[in-house]
């Protein structure tokens, strides 16, 4: 049973790395990747840390060959994958510690690394310690919030238990679903402050005031409805309990 759970790890595994290859051009830019990240939370969360570490090698690997990437390729990925997996294991299953994990771990960790190989071994000259941390940060974001909302259609389904299970994978029940539900919510309102930011940046010539803002009033609605969300559930289920 041990063997076959291993196997099926490595058969998902092979089939992330496979997809991660091919996705990753999808809306990149050098200094972010956003579906990169979507594939470090996916296998973090259904494999575990040591297998999301090597997934993001691998994929980072082969696109340095085959496409030309720098090596950002493996200091944008690496970092995040490892250390979502290790934050949705202590969290014991919480999927917003894996987001954050991806965040931090490439958004950070992984950006500030970035500056010496690619100043000492790339040869890249003019860069700084954050200088990619600002595009790090957007990519993680943009990739790790489709990530979690997927994950969390999945964990609602019960299917993402499932998975786990027949991958021999660490599983846990979160109770907290309110709570992951309204910062889903507020993640939505992330992407679309990111996306509102792309299309005036490059689509808009000489916006208005309001075209300027409009990214923030997007972010603001959903920061809104995370919250309504979360007091309207809360208080029915605090109503549920009392009866």
């Amino acid at each position: 049973m041990i063997e076959n759970n291993k196997l099926l790890k490595f058969i998902f595994m092979a089939m992330m790395v496979a997809i991660g290859v091919v996705i990753s051009p999808i809306l990149r830019v050098e200094g972010m990747c956003p579906m990169a990240h979507l594939i470090n939370i996916t296998c973090a969360v259904m494999l575990g840390p040591y297998y999301a570490f090597a997934c993001a090698l691998i994929i980072g690997i082969i696109r340095m060959i085959v496409m030309g990437i720098p090596p950002l390729a493996i200091t944008g990925a690496v970092f995040g994958a490892f250390l979502s997996g290790m934050l949705y294991r202590l969290s014991r299953g919480k999927l917003i510690f894996a987001f954050l994990g991806e965040v931090v771990g490439t958004g950070i960790i992984g950006a500030i690394v970035s500056y010496p190989v690619m100043t000492f071994i790339w040869g890249k000259n003019n860069l700084t310690w954050f200088f990619y941390v600002p595009s790090f940060i957007a990519g993680t974001l943009i990739g790790g919030s489709i990530a979690f909302i997927l994950l969390k259609q999945l964990q609602k389904s019960n299917m993402l238990r499932r998975f786990q299970q027949a991958l021999g994978s660490n599983t846990y029940d979160s109770k907290d679903y309110i709570v992951n539900d309204a910062i889903g919510i507020a993640c939505i309102g992330i992407l679309g402050y990111l996306i509102s930011l792309i299309l005036v940046k490059y689509l808009v010539n000489n916006p208005s005031t309001f075209i300027i803002n409009l990214k923030y009033m997007v972010f603001g609605a959903f920061v809104l409805m995370a919250l309504i969300y979360y007091f309207i559930k809360s208080y029915k289920v605090k109503k549920k309990n009392e009866a």
